[in-house]
C-alpha cells in the first residue's frame, strides 16, 4: 500500500518500490481497499529486500517490526524511516470485518506518509 500511495500521489518526485522479507503477491483485500480510493495496485509485486540492499536509495521505509529487525538500516539509503503498522493480513472475522481492518491500516499509512515521509523529510 505504501508503494501505491507514494507513486500515485508523489510519482512526480519519487519512484517507490516494494521489497519484503517474504515477498508475495499483493493481498486481494489490499487491492480492494486501495481501489476504493482510486489507486490500482493489482499489478504490484514485492521483491525480496536483498534486491535493493547496497543500492543508492533516497529513502528506505520499513512498515513492520519484522522488516526492521532483519534490516534495521539500509546501507546505501540516504535516510531510513520506520513505522509499525499492524499486519492486516492477520485479520480474522467476516469479509467486511477484514476489509475494515485493511481500510484502517490503509488510512493510517496514508496519514503517516503525508505527515512524516513527505512533509517533514522530502519537501522542505
Amino acid at each position: 500500500m505504501v508503494e501505491g500511495f507514494v507513486n500515485y500521489y508523489y510519482g512526480d518526485k519519487f519512484n517507490a518500490f516494494s521489497g519484503g522479507t517474504k515477498p508475495s503477491k499483493v493481498n486481494p483485500y489490499a487491492i480492494r481497499v486501495m481501489n476504493e480510493i482510486g489507486i490500482d495496485i493489482s499489478n504490484h509485486r514485492a521483491k525480496h529486500f536483498s534486491k535493493f540492499y547496497g543500492k543508492e536509495i533516497d529513502i528506505a521505509v520499513t512498515v513492520c517490526d519484522n522488516a526492521k529487525k532483519v534490516c534495521p538500516i539500509f546501507p546505501g539509503a540516504k535516510m531510513n524511516l520506520h513505522n509499525t503498522f499492524i499486519d492486516p493480513a492477520d485479520a480474522k472475522g467476516t469479509e467486511e470485518e477484514i476489509l475494515n481492518v485493511f481500510r484502517g491500516v490503509r488510512d493510517q499509512i496514508k496519514d503517516w506518509i503525508e505527515k512524516n515521509l513527505i512533509d517533514k523529510h522530502t519537501l522542505n
